[in-house]
């Protein structure tokens, strides 16, 4: 190649769908970091410190919810209002909002644009573009709007709150709960309403919702009394998801049941509705009504697991997903039962899709491990703290049992880096580093190692 011709290769791998989607990410958390940054952000005259404001910024366009600061105090109403707007926007995914912008104003999609998209949704049919985002935009305000009036009421005519504090803080929790972000205008997060289910049942809907996925339903919109049609993600989301659930409220509650610090005090009714919601928001959410640090370590280590599967594929969850999460449990039980194939409601899962679900998972898990490690070597946390915090960050869920505050600068460097991880994903970042991928017009010989 003469000197001089651009290298056309190199400039592609820039543009490269998974890389547009982290860098749309990272700009995102460098605009909402200069926000938080200003005075008009903080409550007290001053302006947040650099590791503050990016920290926060991080939390919010990853959707996470993990705060070094209490949002109800040191933020001003601007602030709030900005870290908001940044959940958003994490919750709808940069591409996907940019996609449905460029659609409007233009009538008319790149393939380079579509493929960007197709990597920040995980749809299969790059011509359903146009439709996913509109439907993606149209399903989050219709489903918002709805929990954000049933808080609204809820803190207005029960909780005593004058109509403009009800309508504000309905809002700000309505939106962060449906987007799976955890932050509270509550420095005490949601302890205060642990008995209200006028509080917790539509927070709780708003986050079931949106964690199931919205691939899942815009297939159920078109075919909601056919589940034999069903595809096998839908199929695989839907009960999955119904097990972790239930497994979660079995569980949790049954372990708290006699916990004074935190279950222990409250009626059946009380206690019933205090597990049920902290499985709920240990997939992704991020709400607690109780103190976690109270909390025994079997229930931490229930609420590790719950956090590290995480919600649906396209949603605002994160964790490895719960269809990498069935997928692995498919592999193991045909591997019990010595079948071949991978099979789940009669159709078989193709070794692509295997692969895929191995390296999402050991990815993660190595992940969370190494960072765990260098956290318990760095800080005066304790390995079950430690893990949690760690998960927590990568699932961005934003549960904590109280570290997250006192972390110094590195350590608040470690959780950035696994909250970004965390929503971008293992593989979409896998797929941004390298520059192409390569095809081999060859294969080895097979060899079996022994295993076990």
């Amino acid at each position: 190649m003469a000197r001089g011709i651009p290298r056309k290769p190199a400039r592609r791998a820039l543009l490269h769908p998974a890389r547009v989607v982290a860098v749309g990410f990272a700009a995102a958390i460098v605009i909402g970091t200069a926000l938080l940054s200003i005075g008009a952000a903080t409550a007290e005259p001053g302006r947040a410190p650099l590791e503050t404001a990016l920290f926060t910024a991080v939390s919010a366009v990853t959707v996470t919810g993990l705060a070094s600061v209490d949002t109800a105090n040191y933020w001003s109403p601007f602030g709030q209002a900005v870290i908001l707007g940044l959940v958003q926007l994490g919750g709808l995914g940069i591409v996907t909002s940019a996609s449905l912008l460029f659609a409007v104003l233009s009538r008319r999609i790149g393939l380079r644009g579509r493929l960007a998209a197709q990597a920040e949704t995980h749809t299969a049919d790059l011509g359903s573009l146009r439709r996913l985002t509109g439907f993606v935009v149209v399903f989050t305000l219709a489903v918002e709007a709805l929990v954000v009036i049933a808080l609204t009421l809820g803190l207005w005519l029960g909780a005593g709150r004058s109509f403009g504090q009800a309508l504000w803080q309905g809002t700000f929790h309505g939106i962060v709960g449906f987007n799976q972000a955890g932050f509270s205008l509550y420095s005490d997060n949601l302890v205060g309403f642990a008995t209200d289910g006028f509080i917790l049942l539509p927070i709780a809907f708003g986050v079931i919702v949106s964690g199931v996925g919205f691939p899942v339903w815009l297939e159920l919109r078109h075919r909601p009394r056919s589940p034999g049609r069903w595809s096998l993600h839908t199929k695989l989301t839907l009960v999955t998801t119904g097990a972790l659930l239930a497994a979660g409220f079995i569980a949790l509650t049954a372990l708290e049941w006699e916990n004074e610090a935190t279950l222990g005090g409250e009626s059946a009714a009380g206690k019933l509705l205090g597990g049920f919601f902290a499985s709920v928001t240990a997939r992704s959410a991020g709400f607690n009504t109780v103190d976690y640090a109270d909390m025994g370590t079997d229930s931490l280590f229930v609420t590790d697991m719950l956090m590290f599967v995480g919600g649906g594929s396209a949603s605002p969850a994160g964790g490895i997903k719960v269809t990498t999460f069935a997928v692995l449990f498919l592999i193991v039980w045909a591997e019990v039962r010595g079948e071949r194939e991978v099979v789940a409601f009669d159709r078989a899962v193709p070794l692509v899709t295997l692969r895929q679900a191995f390296v999402i998972a050991v990815s993660a898990m190595n992940l969370v491990v190494l960072a765990t490690l260098v956290m318990v070597a760095t800080s005066d946390l304790g390995l079950s703290d430690a893990l949690f915090e760690c998960i927590s960050a990568f699932s961005t869920t934003g549960l904590s049992t109280g570290a997250t505050g006192g972390l110094d600068t590195f350590g608040q460097a470690i959780l950035m880096i696994l909250m970004f991880a965390g929503r971008v994903g293992p593989l979409t970042i896998g797929v941004a580093l390298a520059l192409r991928e390569r095809e081999r017009r060859f294969s080895h010989p097979e060899e079996r190692p022994l295993v076990g």
